[in-house]
């Protein structure tokens, strides 16, 4: 397993930072350090991204959302990215790169703009084919969902991911509708018509992606959350984000979804998805 690395992005390129003792994924890196916003991804083909310029434009709404005046200098950080992601050894990489609220001068470093890289696992492969069951997590809430803030991280950590019988947490709102998961995006596909929440998510980079895949497809397309009284009656349900593109949901809460497998509408969003990618990935310069 190649190791975590930690590098802050300065004037002159990439400075190495130490990864802090004990940490055991790319978003432990940053638990001690001021957190503002940031963006969590994966590389393809090494170094090659899928939509970066959504991605760091999602970050630069989210610190105007905050009220801060700092610009990130979005050709310093590319090339920066660039560098660090084509230098990494293992294939792929995990990527995480924040905004800090402060300099991270308890790293020895000036700046606010870091990237951090772990190695990429993605999910394993029979879980695409035979999906996942996620629970319900009532008392994980956003604060500012269209904000992408790093404090989030820590709020959801109590509620594990990436097992198969419990592979992710899906949040819900006062009134018992299915927002978003807690690392993801949610749908689900009901009466022929792709529902997703509209409002109080946050706002997916895959997600816009499946948006716009579902029109070009010609599904209905219903901007409302389920709710969750009604998980007896829809018919397939996925997650999205950047880092598993679509992930079929066979099982809510215990609830079983349609036939208890992936469906077809879902197994064809997934297939658009993926040529998506191969027809859109690039490097960051």
């Amino acid at each position: 397993m190649y190791p975590s690395q930690l590098f802050a992005v300065t004037e002159t390129g990439p400075q190495a930072l130490p990864v802090p003792e004990g940490a055991s994924s790319v978003h432990d890196i940053f638990d001690a350090l001021p957190l503002g916003v940031y963006s969590a991804l994966r590389t393809f083909e090494h170094n090659k991204f899928l939509d970066l310029e959504a991605h760091l434009a999602r970050t630069e709404q989210s610190m105007a959302l905050l009220g801060w005046t700092y610009q990130l200098d979005r050709p310093l950080f590319c090339r920066s990215l660039h560098e660090v992601c084509t230098a990494y050894p293992g294939p792929d990489s995990r990527v995480r790169f924040d905004v800090l609220a402060a300099p991270a001068t308890m790293l020895g470093s000036d700046s606010r703009v870091l990237i951090a890289l772990s190695p990429f696992e993605p999910p394993p492969a029979h879980y695409y084919r035979e999906g996942v069951q996620v629970s319900l997590a009532p008392a994980l809430h956003r604060e500012r969902p269209l904000v992408k803030t790093a404090d989030f991280v820590l709020k959801r950590r109590p509620f594990p991911l990436g097992e198969a019988q419990q592979y992710e947490h899906l949040l819900l709102d006062e009134a018992g509708h299915i927002l978003e998961g807690s690392s993801s995006n949610f749908y689900a596909i009901d009466q022929g018509a792709l529902r997703t929440a509209g409002e109080q998510v946050l706002a997916g980079i895959t997600r816009r992606i499946v948006l716009q895949l579902a029109a070009d497809l010609g599904l209905p397309v219903v901007l409302q959350p389920i709710h969750r009284d009604r998980l007896p009656a829809i018919s397939e349900a996925f997650l999205s984000s950047a880092s598993r593109g679509l992930l079929p949901i066979v099982a809510i809460a215990g609830q079983v979804v349609g036939d208890g497998r992936p469906g077809p509408v879902t197994r064809q969003l997934m297939a658009a998805y993926d040529d998506y990618v191969r027809q859109t990935i690039r490097t960051a310069i």
